[in-house]
């Protein structure tokens, strides 16, 4: 049996990804978070690990024998990467020099799969549309340059160093328990508070004009361990749905789930300093290697997560 290790999992994709790898897979899967965190998704096999002491990695590496690295560990928020820009640049660059590092050590090679981002590619020109992976990089904010800046780091090992580590581009993706600090969560926790009465019928807005590639995260994690498997060290591979809708899109079909009249208004902490037009993946080299294509339509995703926000709220009362 396959032992799998994912670093970060008690963030969004982490339940999922263990889930997957655990049913859907056969694997026998360990997971990592930080000691204040709560995991979604129980499992036995579970450690406290903060990538920032790399030798508490090389422990837990040792100890575990890990065949795959799923190193989810970030800070993944534009808006958080914004206001404090040196713990973004610590996680989400050194942590993962960390893990590379530490998996270094090892007398044998785990294959280690790094999540990137499809902001990485910044400031795009409307002749690049759709995204590929060789497509000039042009980072348009602290995020996004931390990421470019992982994916660097990674080739260099995977070829440096004669290790199997991959890289993703990962596009947006969305679904129930997400955050609401990222857009569609926020809209959809918005319109389930006005359906209860917990707030006037106002929907509070930021870009509206910004279009966006939304993957479900379920088929998001599919894509993780089909990489993982057929991946060939040293490439990146975008992992997104293919077509980009507008927010503003997003958030009319969450408006006509929403059992109330709403009105919409600008909130502007909500504009980022700089916000790329549109984001837009050719998923092309990962559906050749492997066969895969999202599954899930958006439509039923933002019902879903729409959903989850109704029955939080129903707990809490």
């Amino acid at each position: 049996m396959k032992k799998a290790l994912i670093i970060g999992a008690a963030g969004f994709v982490g339940g999922y990804l263990t889930r997957h790898l655990r049913d859907g897979c056969g694997m026998e899967v360990h997971v990592t978070k930080l000691p204040a965190e709560e995991l979604r998704e129980r499992n036995g096999n579970v450690y406290n690990l903060d990538i920032l002491n790399k030798e508490d990695i090389v422990s837990l590496l040792y100890e575990i024998r890990p065949d795959y690295i799923f190193h989810l560990a970030a800070q993944s928020s534009v808006g958080v990467a914004w206001r404090n820009p040196s713990l973004t640049i610590d996680i989400n660059i050194k942590g993962s020099v960390n893990v590379m590092d530490a998996a270094r050590e090892l007398y044998y090679k785990p294959r280690i799969l790094l999540i990137g981002s499809g902001e990485e590619y910044g400031q795009i020109r409307a002749d690049e549309i759709p995204l590929k992976e060789e497509n000039r990089i042009r980072p348009g904010n602290l995020y996004a340059a931390t990421k470019a800046c992982q994916n660097m780091i990674g080739r260099i090992y995977a070829q440096a160093y004669d290790m199997e580590v991959m890289m993703v581009r990962a596009f947006n993706h969305i679904g129930p328990a997400q955050s609401s600090i990222f857009v569609v969560s926020d809209f959809c926790r918005q319109a389930a508070e006005i359906e209860r009465g917990l707030r006037k019928p106002v929907m509070y807005v930021g870009n509206l004009s910004a279009r966006r590639d939304f993957t479900d995260v379920r088929d998001v994690v599919q894509a993780y361990s089909l990489l993982m498997e057929f991946g060939e060290p040293g490439e990146t591979y975008n992992v997104g749905r293919g077509s980009s809708v507008s927010i503003k899109e997003a958030l009319e079909l969450i408006l006509s789930m929403c059992g109330r009249e709403v009105k919409v208004e600008t909130d502007r902490n909500k504009l980022r300093p700089v916000d790329i037009p549109v984001i837009e993946a050719d998923i092309s080299k990962i559906r050749e290697l492997t066969g895969w294509s999202p599954q899930i339509p958006l439509e039923q995703t933002i019902r879903e997560t729409l959903d989850y926000w109704r029955e939080q709220l129903a707990e809490q009362i």
